[in-house]
């Protein structure tokens, strides 16, 4: 009897996420230097561009997540305002540094870049940015994929190479990942399912860090929580001024 495709998926989703885990010297460097930022009484910064702007989404402002979270979230990169048009945008050389210059990253600092092909210059130019800075950029990219095509890039570099570390969402090529007999495309994409879950684990390893050393970190709980919303409301009072978009 043939799986369904529902167990199917969930199979490939299984599979990669086991994969993914295995790179456990990339997860314990990211989040060590998240903690060390943590610390320091650094930003954590986070983007993406298309469907990996949700990844920035992902860490801010979250149940469970870090306060301390600057994420750069710009409309004409993201989809709900023109998809088409983000595609288009996220190619622009010079773009990236408009879109940091108000924003002052130094060394005590984190960048998490979420990029599944990791060829666009938007995404690789804030990577160069960050770097120029000294902020450590810590990367979720799609490594099959990025190896496949060519970087957009003047410089040929793709974000994996103009990375401090990268981990590798162990996705298909071209992202979707059930086909179907007699159908042509694929469906199924996995570098949600596989970035979220890269992001959170790199957090709580953060956290477990900064905790044997004592540190408590500003956490965000749940605003659907009486309790919650109002620890959240004493964070949203400190930081609504120094974070865009709180």
């Amino acid at each position: 009897m043939e799986t369904e495709p529902f167990k199917r998926y969930y199979q490939v989703i299984e599979e990669k996420l086991n994969k993914a885990f295995r790179q456990k010297s990339e997860i314990r460097l990211a989040a060590t230097w998240i903690a060390q930022c943590i610390q320091s009484g650094g930003w954590i910064y986070t983007s993406g561009t298309g469907h990996s702007h949700m990844m920035a989404e992902e860490i801010f402002y979250r149940a469970g997540g870090f306060a301390r979270v600057r994420p750069i979230l710009d409309p004409p990169l993201m989809l709900h305002a023109d998809a088409s048009g983000s595609t288009e945008i996220e190619r622009k050389e010079g773009y990236a540094e408009q879109l940091l210059k108000d924003y002052q990253m130094n060394e005590k600092d984190v960048f998490i870049i979420s990029s599944n092909s990791g060829r666009n210059p938007v995404s690789i130019e804030m990577a160069q940015l960050a770097q120029k800075a000294g902020t450590k950029v810590i990367t979720i990219t799609n490594l099959s994929h990025s190896k496949s095509v060519d970087s957009r890039h003047s410089s040929g570099s793709k974000l994996f190479q103009v990375s401090d570390v990268f981990l590798d969402n162990c996705g298909e090529i071209g992202d979707a990942s059930i086909e179907f007999e007699g159908f042509s495309s694929r469906v199924g994409a996995t570098s949600t399912v596989i970035g979220a879950a890269l992001l959170q684990a790199i957090l709580v390893q953060a956290v477990g860090m900064l905790l044997e050393e004592g540190n408590h970190p500003e956490i965000f709980n749940s605003s659907n929580s009486d309790q919650g919303e109002a620890e959240n409301e004493l964070l949203i009072e400190k930081y609504k001024p120094k974070v865009k978009g709180l």
